[in-house]
């Protein structure tokens, strides 16, 4: 009897890995081109970002396409790292950005003082969507951005909220072209969710 319920105990344990190992992968690219579909597989996101919305009033289609811009969902994602020596040996990064959100170490700290967040990890998805939250709040405060400008929440984004209003960004056409990327993805994000969050918010009950 021991051995029969300490079989099903490793079965459980084993499946609860799979489950945590599958959710832990970045979703592939086809399915990163429906909100729906990532959030059907990972519904713990779906909690995740709508408290982040709660608490900010920040757009989940508007955070989701920020992250899948920075990072494309993968939650060790870094910038590539610089060469040296004809492009053969690797050196120092460069910047310290790092993580789903890609916020980097500066930018992160004030995040977690502002919020009141202090063990935030940038590799934890709760973290990064609330952070990323939290900055679109501060850039339609400080900029008045409307939250439907997916656009210009990326430059902010990018560039800073003063690098933003002093406008550095229009020289960057790869920036630009980027950007424009993010806003159309944050309008097929929300139209997408328009079609699937009741079903979500079925199986979603609010921690407050």
């Amino acid at each position: 009897m021991r051995l029969f319920a300490l079989a099903i105990l490793m079965t459980v344990l084993a499946a609860g890995l799979l489950v945590s190992s599958c959710q832990s992968r970045p979703p592939d690219w086809r399915e990163q081109a429906d909100l729906c579909d990532i959030f059907d597989d990972r519904k713990n996101w779906y909690r995740a970002a709508a408290e982040a919305e709660r608490d900010w009033d920040t757009p989940i289609a508007l955070q989701m396409a920020i992250m899948q811009a920075e990072s494309s969902f993968d939650s060790d994602a870094r910038p590539a790292r610089n060469r040296i020596f004809f492009g053969l040996i690797p050196a120092g990064r460069p910047s310290s950005a790092y993580g789903y959100a890609q916020a980097v170490n500066s930018t992160w700290e004030t995040y977690k003082r502002a919020s009141g967040n202090n063990g935030a990890e940038r590799d934890d998805f709760d973290d990064a969507t609330d952070f990323i939250a939290w900055y679109a709040r501060e850039t339609r405060r400080q900029t008045g951005l409307p939250y439907n400008d997916g656009r210009g929440h990326y430059l902010a984004y990018h560039q800073g909220w003063n690098g933003y209003l002093r406008g550095g960004w229009r020289s960057k056409s790869w920036l630009v072209g980027k950007a424009a990327e993010v806003g159309q993805t944050a309008a097929r994000y929300d139209r997408q969710l328009s079609r699937c969050e009741n079903s979500l918010k079925r199986d979603w009950i609010p921690f407050f």
